[in-house]
């Protein structure tokens, strides 16, 4: 199982340098999960810089994957997880997303590379 990061969606969206390494977890739509969270965060940056039309392909690209949420203990798991490594919220809970569903995170962010479970590249 695979779940890719808000920037990593973003990057293949946009097709910004790095998109490549995002591209197979996410056209791998039978091991995908997306977190609720990347789907918030995505849809916000994609309708600040191109509108809802955007918005509503990102969301035709997500059905094609499963969405995923937290219970209330691995919410608590989390925050652990932020207090632990020095993670911002966002990222702990999609890295916990990712945990809990025993899924890889791909990523370009350097505060998750050093992670169990995480697959990680460096932006170019």
């Amino acid at each position: 199982m695979n779940v890719v990061d808000s920037c990593g969606w973003l990057a293949y969206f946009l097709d910004d340098p790095g998109a490549d390494f995002f591209a197979p977890a996410i056209e791998d739509t039978a091991q995908l999960l997306v977190p609720g969270l990347v789907v918030y965060e995505v849809s916000k940056r994609l309708a600040q810089l191109h509108g809802t039309t955007w918005v509503d392909k990102a969301l035709a690209y997500f059905k094609q994957g499963r969405l995923v949420h937290l219970e209330m203990t691995a919410y608590a798991q989390a925050a652990l997880a932020a207090q632990t490594y020095k993670l911002h919220m966002a990222d702990a809970i999609i890295w916990q997303t990712a945990q809990t569903q025993g899924a890889t995170l791909y990523t370009q962010d350097a505060a998750l590379a050093q992670l169990p479970g995480v697959r990680y590249q460096a932006k170019p």
